[in-house]
């Protein structure tokens, strides 16, 4: 039996910019993207905790050490500079994974810094 569980998870990361005329996608710190595992392309659901929108796009690789979330295309419509979001990401995996399954979780600082990180 495959069953489909959080893979990873960015929490309460701050939007700090919108491109409406950007083709599509989140843009997202590297350094984000690195501790959470998620790769570029990657489908990623996203939560908007001040206006409850939740949509999917992917993951698009953003500049090194600058915080960037960026909302691109019509994303960019979803939410607004200084919205807090969740991303998350899910994966399959059988019963013999699930035994040292753990998602990986980045708690975000008010920067889009990494406050902690949770992976078991």
């Amino acid at each position: 039996m495959q069953r489909t569980m959080l893979k990873s998870k960015i929490h309460r990361a701050t939007i700090t910019e919108a491109d409406l005329n950007y083709d599509g996608s989140l843009s997202i710190d590297q350094d984000l993207l690195d501790a959470a595992g998620i790769i570029p392309f990657e489908r990623v659901k996203v939560y908007n905790i001040n206006n409850g929108e939740r949509f999917d796009t992917y993951a698009i690789q953003g500049k090194r050490g600058t915080g960037v979330i960026g909302l691109n295309g019509a994303a960019a419509r979803k939410g607004h500079v200084g919205d807090l979001i969740i991303i998350v990401t899910y994966a399959q995996y059988d019963e013999l994974e699930l035994k040292d399954f753990a998602p990986k979780i980045i708690l975000c600082d008010e920067k889009n810094g990494i406050r902690k990180l949770i992976d078991k």
